[in-house]
């Protein structure tokens, strides 16, 4: 649902502020201590974060995909660990569900979502399935009313927090690729389910991934989500939204990083005068600008066109592609406009520069981007 002018201006606003007076101040925290305080993410829920993209009927805010991503631009001007808190609710951990659930499993599962009661999960990558996403192991065997998962998923982003898991598992073994994949939602507390330690990462502290394991959980039948086999395209139709929600987050830490600049070089002095009076820093700036203004432009009109209704598979894909990879090459800038100051945590550049590194990853790596991207243009003709 588009909001008015008045009322996406009110929410921007408060988001903005939000960010601001309470996040940034906790960034290094955060970072040291691997942890967001619980408080924050109670204001969180408070603030409707949790339901940002969850159909006002069950408690959600039911935002269009281009308010989606002005919120998004929003939550990147501070460290991205604190947008993954509620991230997986509002993108890939319940989408899937949005789109595909039967009206039961929605009325018993979104009100929570949106609320922040119920943390989600969306358990696609495995050991030897991640870019491979069609190739998942974990297998989903009919047993009367029930499924019964066996296999492990890795890297799951806040698995360790999860209540409900969207699961993408093989439900036909003897069909391969994504046609023997089904979706289930699947609920934490299940025997058999058990969640692995928290991964040591490079950056994004204080958001988490684990392994989940699956030894002989029983699902029952009623948490398939969508028909059986219909599960990579559960997977796909999820990261067309989700890939525009994280470009919209790399603009926004990319927009940070420039305002970071720009006070730094006006202040920062070599040769008797500012940094910011160089022509080859002004270039960097100049670089990151614009780099950031055509992401920002690419990845809005993709919103618009998918609020519209039409396919936007190849625009999504070449927004998070470009997007991401832009952000990395305005965090390298950064560090080097800063120099030594940008090396070291004081200033938490180099924070940032390690943080970014993943939006280039997850959602699909830019290889697969440019795969989808690719395919789909061949597929148009052009």
């Amino acid at each position: 649902m588009a909001l008015d002018l008045e009322t996406r201006e009110q929410l921007i606003d408060t988001v903005r502020r939000f960010v601001t007076e309470r996040l940034r101040p906790l960034e290094a925290q955060v970072s040291e201590d691997d942890a967001i305080p619980g408080e924050v993410i109670e204001e969180m829920k408070g603030l409707g974060l949790f339901g940002l993209s969850i159909p006002e009927e069950y408690g959600g805010l039911d935002l269009s995909m281009e308010d989606e991503c002005l919120v998004g631009v929003e939550l990147g001007r501070t460290s991205p660990a604190f947008r993954s808190a509620f991230g997986t609710n509002v993108g890939i951990g319940s989408q899937g569900l949005v789109m595909f659930g039967t009206e039961a499993q929605k009325a018993k599962y979104l009100p929570g979502i949106a609320s922040g009661e119920i943390i989600t999960s969306f358990a696609l990558t495995e050991p030897e399935a991640g870019s491979d996403s069609a190739n998942v192991q974990t297998r989903a065997i009919r047993d009367g009313d029930f499924y019964v998962l066996n296999g492990t998923k890795r890297f799951i982003t806040n698995a360790n927090k999860a209540d409900l898991f969207t699961v993408m598992a093989r439900s036909d073994p003897s069909k391969p690729g994504g046609g023997g994949v089904s979706a289930f939602l699947v609920e934490r507390n299940l025997p058999g389910l058990s969640v692995g330690k928290p991964e040591k990462k490079m950056g994004q502290q204080g958001a988490h991934i684990c392994d989940v394991i699956f030894d002989n959980v029983r699902v029952p039948a009623e948490n398939r989500l969508g028909a059986e086999g219909e599960g990579f395209k559960v997977a796909m139709q999820v990261l067309d939204r989700g890939r525009l929600h994280i470009s919209a987050v790399c603009i926004g830490v990319a927009e940070r990083l420039l305002a970071d600049c720009v006070a730094y070089a006006s202040e920062r002095k070599q040769f008797g005068q500012a940094i910011s009076g160089f022509q080859l820093i002004q270039g960097m700036i100049a670089d990151s600008k614009t780099e950031a203004l055509v992401a920002k432009a690419m990845t809005m009109e993709t919103a618009r066109a998918r609020d519209a209704g039409k396919s936007v598979t190849m625009e999504a894909a070449a927004a998070k592609y470009f997007a991401s990879e832009m952000v990395g090459r305005v965090a390298d800038r950064a560090v080097q406009i800063f120099g030594g100051a940008g090396y070291v945590a004081d200033h938490g550049i180099e924070r940032f520069y390690r943080d970014v590194r993943i939006f280039r990853i997850y959602e699909g790596t830019s290889q697969i981007q440019q795969v989808v991207i690719a395919r789909e243009t061949m597929k148009r003709g052009g």
